[in-house]
């Protein structure tokens, strides 16, 4: 399947390139035309910006699918994240801007260590913020990858948009082959609805305010409906038969343990120490949860119930992987030495 999508997108790939320049095309002029009507830009700006854009290959290599999308390793994702190296830079971060991250949790209520992941995580705390074209890779995406085209064009719309209320040029933003901008990696709509200057310099930089990507990441969060004081997920054993059917609704809280447990589903909560506690105690019994399964080929299953703070880290990245990697991140810069 991914074989047969990958020749089907790099035939279209390649006519694309063939027919001429971006602005020649008719799915791009009517984007223009769409963008000129609603939003009042000029059409001839846009088709300079176009006449100058090449399609990017690399960014079309990496958004493809992994080669056998069957298998998936949560142990494999998590050590890429959850290691010594990012545990140390992501310890020496929050030393470093201790009073930002402490402003940003009293503010909007998000632990500090969860905005430090984040941040880690998507782009080691600056060191990897990805250097494609901005305005090229998303033009590259919505017009030269059919499976998210719809997706990627709004990007490019938010992009142009924030260039504009920014005064720069679109073709001034660097980020990763997606179009995620600055430390946080946020795609331009995110950037418009959520990003905020932090650290009161006038203006928004994600890019080399620490306290501007801290800052933003916690309203991005806010604004999912994060909750303060609650918790995020704990570690549980399981058994009876109804354990695929919760799965299979998904990561968006549902139903309370107690409720699982009437599904016949039982639950352990496996506690730091090691020792399992009933996970339908009064602390969890009555608070919606989501049964996750975090797979790894050859290896025990390891499960979650993720209560609505792990289904909020999961709209900054749509994957019950990220969140886990981000709750296990965040925990060891807390608890590493």
């Amino acid at each position: 399947m991914r074989r047969l999508l990958l020749l089907i997108v790099l035939a279209v790939f390649s006519a694309q390139a063939r027919a001429g320049t971006y602005a020649q095309r008719a799915d791009v002029q009517a984007f223009v035309e769409h963008m000129q009507r609603q939003h009042d830009f000029d059409a001839e700006s846009l088709n300079g910006l176009f006449r100058r854009t090449q399609p990017i290959a690399a960014v079309i290599k990496a958004i493809m699918p992994p080669k056998d999308p069957g298998v998936r390793s949560w142990q494999a994702y998590r050590g890429r994240f959850v290691e010594p190296k990012r545990i140390a830079a992501g310890r020496h971060f929050m030393q470093l801007h201790a009073a930002q991250l402490a402003t940003a949790e009293t503010r909007f209520g998000v632990p500090a260590e969860i905005i430090a992941a984040i941040i880690g995580i998507e782009t080691f705390y600056g060191k990897h913020p990805g250097r494609f074209e901005t305005f090229a890779a998303l033009t590259t995406l919505a017009f030269d990858y059919p499976p998210r085209a719809e997706l990627f064009r709004r990007e490019l719309e938010e992009l142009l948009l924030l260039a504009r209320e920014e005064n720069r040029s679109p073709l001034s933003y660097t980020g990763s082959y997606a179009g995620a901008l600055g430390l946080p990696q946020f795609l331009p709509s995110s950037r418009r609805r959520f990003a905020i200057d932090f650290d009161d310099d006038g203006r928004i930089d994600l890019d080399a305010s620490p306290a501007d990507a801290i800052g933003s990441v916690a309203n991005f969060l806010a604004g999912h409906g994060w909750e303060r004081d609650a918790p995020i997920a704990v570690v549980v054993g399981i058994t009876g038969d109804g354990v695929q059917a919760l799965i299979d609704e998904g990561i968006a809280p549902q139903r309370a343990p107690r409720q699982m447990a009437a599904a016949n589903v039982q639950l352990t909560r496996v506690g730091a120490d090691d020792t399992a506690t009933d996970a339908a105690s009064e602390a969890f019994a009555d608070r919606p949860a989501a049964l996750i399964d975090l797979i790894t080929p050859n290896a025990a299953t390891e499960y979650r119930l993720g209560f609505r703070n792990f289904y909020v880290i999961t709209r900054y990245n749509r994957s019950s992987f990220y969140a886990a990697a981000v709750m296990d991140l965040a925990t060891a810069l807390l608890t590493s030495k």
